[in-house]
């Protein structure tokens, strides 16, 4: 077992791990971590992401990282959500494997080696873990099973359990990753959309052991507006203009079809001025062309934005880069900035 230190090559696995009040639970988890790589004689990193917690995680992470040499912490000023922790632990991890983990203790971190071993039989890019025996609340697995059922009817993708946080990926790909909003429960999809290759592996799931779950019923119904998002951003990614242009031209097209008509009639001298598919049809002409144009501005500020889309500020990091004492901003790509030592 062979942790990170600071004259090492890149570990072989980073284990990055969102947390948000989970205070009661950092100790046991890395200590779990700890116990299960021993019989892995690959090197590894934590990579814990404190997405704005309220309560006292940040201190625990900052005394975990000042007593075990594996152990990097960073911290989101405010709450960001569970998307933009995966990013920046994403970015900031150094490993050429990436392992995700919720840091509940539900997930067992002895899944990493079998896990590990089904991605290079397979050959695959990423391995999803599926909770087979899931250990949550009614609630949480109906909710589940109607939301896997819902993206394998509209996308045609077929998964048992896509919002797992137990993921397996190759370094590069999950760096290609961007997400935001609630983008994390789909990056199954989304990466099998960018053409790299998924699979599932049933994994060990255990009970929650302390607090209560972040998941409640008024989260459900964010996942309705998400699911919409990710058909725009499946079909659609970067060419916003593809998707409006298609609706403005055939409601265009339905005005002029209308407009057309309609010249005809008054080529004939039939007066046309009193018919109300004249005003329909202007008014299809209209809508079409400035469905057109918002689909042209989309475009625009999307290359625009295109970097800022996924930039995080961080208030704390544990490993500053050389030559610097203390963390402002972060840069374009949201890596951190600090104040430079004379």
């Amino acid at each position: 077992m062979l942790s990170l230190d600071a004259s090492s090559l890149p570990p072989t696995f980073s284990i990055v791990i969102p947390v948000y009040n989970e205070e009661a639970s950092l100790d046991e988890l890395v200590a779990a971590i700890e116990r299960a790589m021993r019989d892995i004689d690959k090197s590894y990193e934590i990579v814990l992401v404190d997405d704005g917690s309220t309560d006292r995680s940040l201190d625990k992470l900052k005394r975990l990282a000042a007593t075990r040499e594996a152990v990097r912490v960073f911290s989101f000023r405010r709450n960001l959500g569970k998307s933009l922790a995966l990013l920046c632990g994403f970015q900031m991890a150094t490993g050429e494997y990436i392992l995700t983990m919720d840091a509940d203790l539900q997930d067992d971190p002895d899944n990493l080696s079998p896990m590990f071993e089904y991605l290079v039989a397979q050959r695959v890019d990423i391995v999803g873990g599926w909770r087979k025996n899931r250990r949550d609340s009614a609630l949480k697995v109906a909710a589940s099973k109607v939301f896997n059922l819902t993206v394998r009817v509209l996308f045609g993708f077929s998964f048992k359990d896509m919002n797992s946080g137990l993921k397996l990926y190759k370094a590069d790909v999950a760096r290609d990753l961007q997400l935001y909003g609630g983008m994390h429960r789909f990056i199954p999809l989304i990466a099998s959309e960018m053409g790299y290759r998924v699979a599932e592996f049933p994994v060990r799931h255990r009970e929650r052991k302390y607090g209560s779950s972040k998941y409640t019923s008024a989260k459900i119904l964010t996942e309705i507006p998400d699911l919409l998002t990710v058909f725009f951003l499946v079909k659609y990614t970067t060419r916003p203009l593809h998707f409006f242009g298609r609706i403005g031209s055939v409601v265009a097209a339905i005005g002029l079809v209308c407009l057309a008509y309609l010249t005809i009639l008054w080529a004939q001298s039939i007066p046309i001025g009193t018919r109300p598919l004249l005003a329909f049809g202007v008014l299809m002409v209209l809508i079409g062309g400035q469905t057109v144009f918002t689909g042209l501005l989309a475009d625009l500020i999307v290359a625009a934005n295109r970097n800022k889309m996924h930039e995080f500020r961080l208030k704390y990091t544990s490993d500053l880069a050389p030559g610097y004492d203390r963390l402002d901003s972060p840069g374009p790509t949201g890596l951190p900035v600090g104040s430079k030592r004379d």
